[in-house]
């Protein structure tokens, strides 16, 4: 099990190690970089993936500090540098999409191309801080096991979540989120609850940028991702029918042709 030490924390990460570019997935809250598991299978043969848990999440340590979306940049740049392997392609759904905007902003050194899904760079809605926090206390301190249903329903679109035949894949996902560490994700919700608009940083985003979202995503709808298309300027915005917000997995053929078909637009050689 692969560990680096960065900025304080023991971070998790998975890595297939060849590959002559390499592409960096972080994921969302409740989940870790499993999430990107098709994907991975789908590009390893061709390309260094390495995906990597946020502190408090996965199986990366439950810090007391750090979860701010400023400090989780740091991980993810600290990550890159120590494994030396930039410029990567960074790919970042929802909370991993949060950084890597921060990234490709930032330090456009270490990104070659960046990947937004089911993401946002305004602050959170008013409307939803309330509800989530009443979520995150629940986890907390009576188990995610009394709102596991209720985070399935933000988390997953309403096709997967009413198709007989994922009954499996929805328990397993279930089980997945009931073994988060209570204090982890209450810590990390806090994070993204609480997290700055970055929406004055999207112009400074040089590296080529596709920007992917669910049609049927409720935690970040779609004018979200339209909105970060047209901050960037040069994004390309696509659509994934049937998805939530979780589209790595609930359409993880469309999702990985995607992301296939945008990597062969900015690594020719690679066709």
């Amino acid at each position: 099990m692969p560990t680096a030490l960065l900025n304080g924390a023991t971070i998790h990460y998975e890595d297939t190690q060849t590959g002559a570019e390499t592409i960096v997935f972080a994921h969302g809250l409740l989940l870790s970089g499993a999430m990107y598991a098709p994907q991975i299978a789908a590009l390893r043969d061709r390309y260094r993936c390495i995906a990597f848990d946020f502190r408090g999440q996965g199986r990366s340590e439950v810090t007391a500090g750090g979860y701010d979306m400023d400090s989780l940049t740091g991980d993810a740049i600290a990550l890159i540098e120590t494994l030396g392997v930039a410029p990567v392609h960074f790919v970042g759904l929802s909370m991993g999409g949060f950084v890597a905007m921060r990234v490709a902003a930032r330090r456009p050194d270490l990104v070659r191309s960046l990947v937004l899904l089911e993401t946002s760079a305004e602050v959170e809605s008013r409307d939803k801080i309330a509800s989530y926090r009443v979520l995150g206390t629940i986890g907390r301190y009576l188990g995610f096991g009394l709102v596991a249903g209720s985070a399935m329903r933000i988390m997953f679109g309403k096709t997967f979540m009413t198709d007989p035949a994922r009954a499996a894949e929805r328990e397993t996902l279930r089980d997945a989120l009931l073994k988060n560490d209570r204090v982890g994700i209450s810590r990390a919700l806090g994070g993204v609850i609480g997290r700055k608009s970055v929406e004055a940083e999207l112009a400074n985003v040089a590296a080529p940028t596709l920007v992917i979202v669910g049609d049927e995503d409720v935690a970040t709808v779609p004018a979200k991702a339209e909105a970060i298309a047209r901050g960037v300027g040069h994004a390309t915005l696509v659509r994934i029918p049937r998805a939530g917000h979780t589209s790595t997995l609930e359409e993880p053929a469309a999702v990985t042709a995607a992301l296939e078909q945008f990597l062969a637009s900015v690594s020719p050689r690679r066709t």
